[in-house]
């Protein structure tokens, strides 16, 4: 063939070929090697038209026949010449859309060059794509064993991190992906794309589907390429700490805070040394020292009108979270979160100014005559609407909505890996499931676009995203809602509670309106029940025996609450402390009986008892109680909730602030009064009383059951009525406003 007839029938074959008439290409191919058997190169497409016509078994023999004869050296080159004709091929068949077809080519590249790391790493991503990725495909084919030799000429470093991405998504919790995650690090020219990558994975594998240790062993691997990186440091600290490693945890937010020089760093650095220490339960001592140099910090940093980036101060506004489990002291406490939050809110928006007046002006469009009458848009806003506390208290107000007066979005913080049955709930009740990372501008224009009336939300300081996206104020009204007290954000309009939760003076207090509802801020129709695995034989306490019991994560556990409750169990002869709760267990233990010595008790009388998987069991667990002691000046909340469904009488400390009246306001809306104290002395005064008094606990007991079909604690479809008052009141005042405006 001349160089003219060449190349019109080679372009005539690739125009067949892209025809998928592959029967017409494979014949002028054929054709060509009749005329010229010499040349190899006929013979590399003809397979491949053959591979595409079905024919696997012929173009492996042509291909074969292709090589047949070549010296060692030629059969190198011939097969290299080979992989880049089926390698061009399976990249158009890719960018079609025909990923079956581009995987059947790169096998069969395999099985001509088992080692050609890019064509492994082209397999894995599209069989990720078919999605019929396992991870167990890592170790068949080789590839984390191929790494690992660190023989390769050739590796595409941007392919390489694609499929890493892809296999964290795609099979985040296989053996065989973090072997892959280690094997890659030999490959980086640049470390800081690979630190990324595994830094978000392991922030969300953590708080998104709670596989703290998991997280941990990936994030050693961004440490080990960066290990003085503050931010690697403080996430670290972070997922030691919720993963109950609580001694790690202290260590590495110290180091962490060795590390940054900034003052605004060095303020958060306080913040999470005192998370650690407050966890484990047992370091009062300690975190009281760091509070005051937290509140020297935080004043100084205020004083000085100090700017701090972005990121700095979206993290600042949790700063001040613990300082109710410190001391009950409203003014103080409201004092120092409305401070933090608003130098938080200045410093955003200046970053966000833009963002901030594009939602501020498509609210300021006139009202219509229908916008009174509206069916509005609420939006609830969480990390927590899963198997947490408040994912099993807000299920009901989800439940009772009027949805022909209100359409319910639901907006889940970090919840793209979250799949728990209470979650899934949530999400087939809700109009609208926007399952977000933790990127707060991306979720608040969502909030935006969806043009929601009122946003809710039940995070508050529990987490920053969710305050960030406050901060933004994608919603024309936002109001917070039982997941802790208020924030003090500026942009936030109402606080929801009741008239026990807040005292009457606590108005001033706040930067945020205070919207009580008639008789409870919270409700609940039950709780589910399972099997208790707790008996008194198997505690070694006898059936005659006054058993009290307390539940609560380590920072509750304040050493002088602790002393009281040491108080009433040395009045109450034949008594038992039954302990629960996450914490370090050996520190909360010395600290526990360190406290009990000093009382005059016998350590003999606490039983420590450990954690089980189910709250459905916790609550079961319950009944063994004869009286439930209360925290203070935190109080429980939803274990508040559950001792009072479960028919136990409780004794609590009633405060000034949010967290010191929660059991209050449930007790009063339970329809009980016995157990509620509001000295030091009366707490320990009730919980004798309820000790030594067989005949005082029944009464209490049949209270708490007789009442459960009348009390306004155990009525979510009124309460539920009560809060879509709230909103249309307070949807009302926004139309009014602005139309006085």
């Amino acid at each position: 063939m001349d160089s003219t007839n060449t190349a019109n029938w080679q372009q005539q074959a690739y125009q067949y070929m892209l025809q998928a008439n592959y029967t017409q290409a494979a014949s002028l191919y054929e054709q060509a090697i009749e005329a010229e058997p010499s040349v190899k190169s006929h013979y590399w497409p003809l397979g491949l038209m053959l591979l595409l016509s079905g024919q696997e078994a012929e173009a492996q023999m042509t291909w074969l026949l292709g090589m047949e004869a070549g010296e060692p050296e030629e059969i190198v080159q011939l097969t290299q010449q080979l992989m880049e004709v089926l390698e061009v091929e399976a990249q158009r068949q890719e960018n079609l859309g025909n990923n079956s077809v581009a995987w059947l080519i790169r096998q069969h590249m395999r099985e001509i060059n088992p080692t050609d790391v890019n064509n492994l790493l082209s397999l894995i991503q599209i069989t990720i794509k078919l999605h019929n990725f396992t991870g167990e495909e890592l170790f068949s084919l080789g590839l984390i064993e191929i790494l690992q030799s660190e023989t390769l000429i050739f590796l595409n470093g941007n392919l390489l991190l694609q499929v890493l991405k892809s296999v964290l998504n795609e099979a985040p919790s296989h053996p065989a992906t973090l072997g892959f995650a280690e094997a890659c690090i030999s490959y980086l020219d640049d470390p800081y794309p690979f630190i990324k990558i595994i830094f978000d994975f392991s922030i969300e594998i953590a708080y998104s589907a709670h596989k703290y240790f998991l997280a941990l062993s990936f994030m050693e691997l961004a440490l080990r390429l960066a290990p003085k990186d503050p931010e690697i440091l403080l996430f670290m600290s972070f997922l030691y700490q919720d993963a109950g490693e609580h001694s790690k945890g202290i260590e590495i937010a110290k180091l962490f805070s060795s590390i940054v020089e900034d003052w605004p760093s060095k303020l958060y650095a306080t913040h999470l040394i005192i998370r650690g220490l407050l966890n484990a339960g047992a370091f009062w001592s300690e975190a009281n020292l760091l509070l005051q140099d937290y509140k020297l910090m935080l004043q100084s940093l205020i004083e000085d009108e100090q700017s701090v980036n972005y990121t700095t101060a979206v993290r600042l506004y949790a700063s001040s979270y613990y300082l109710p489990y410190f001391q009950d002291s409203l003014p103080n406490n409201r004092e120092i979160h409305n401070q933090v939050a608003r130098f938080c809110q200045v410093s955003i928006e200046k970053y966000e100014r833009e963002r901030i007046e594009k939602y501020l002006n498509k609210r300021k469009k006139p009202f219509s005559s229908k916008s009174h009458n509206k069916r509005l848009k609420i939006g609830y806003l969480s990390h927590c609407l899963r198997r947490h506390s408040v994912g099993w208290i807000a299920r009901w107000l989800f439940k009772y909505h009027d949805r022909d007066r209100f359409e319910i979005n639901g907006y889940f913080i970090n919840a793209k890996q979250t799949n728990d049955v209470l979650h899934q709930m949530y999400v087939d009740q809700v109009s609208k499931a926007y399952k977000s990372g933790i990127e707060a501008p991306e979720v608040a224009d969502e909030i935006d676009r969806d043009e929601v009336d009122i946003l809710v939300d039940l995070d508050s300081l529990t987490l920053d995203t969710t305050c960030n996206i406050l901060a933004l104020k994608p919603a024309p009204i936002q109001a917070t809602w039982l997941g802790w007290d208020a924030s003090g954000i500026p942009t936030i309009d109402y606080f929801i509670a009741d008239p026990y939760v807040l005292p009457e003076f606590a108005e001033e207090y706040y930067v945020e309106k205070i919207w009580r509802l008639p008789q409870t801020y919270v409700a609940v129709d039950g709780f589910e029940v399972g099997i208790p695995t707790l008996r008194r034989e198997d505690l070694n306490i006898g059936n005659d025996a006054v058993i009290y019991f307390s539940s609560q994560m380590g920072f509750k556990r304040n050493p002088e609450i602790v002393k009281l409750q040491m108080k009433i169990l040395k009045e109450v002869p034949n008594s038992y402390f039954l302990i629960k709760g996450t914490a370090d267990r050996e520190s909360i233990q010395n600290f526990f009986i360190e406290i009990a010595e000093s009382e005059g008790v016998n350590s003999d009388r606490l039983r420590f008892l450990p954690d089980v998987p189910f709250e459905e069991v916790h609550r079961a667990n319950l009944s063994i109680a004869d009286v439930v002691l209360d925290t203070y000046p935190y109080n429980g909340a939803t274990t508040t909730l559950e001792t009072l469904w479960m028919g136990i009488p409780l004794v609590t400390r009633v405060g000034e602030q949010f967290a010191s009246r929660n059991s209050y306001t449930m007790m009063v809306n339970a329809g009980i009064t016995e157990g509620i104290a509001w000295t030091d002395d009366e707490y320990v005064e009730w919980g004798v009383r309820l000790g030594k008094d067989v005949n005082l606990r029944q009464q209490v007991v049949w209270k708490l059951r007789s009442q459960k079909q009348t009390s306004p604690l155990w009525n979510g479809r009124q309460f539920t009525r009560e809060m879509e008052n709230a909103y249309q009141q307070m949807w009302l005042k926004y139309l009014d406003s602005g139309e006085k405006g």
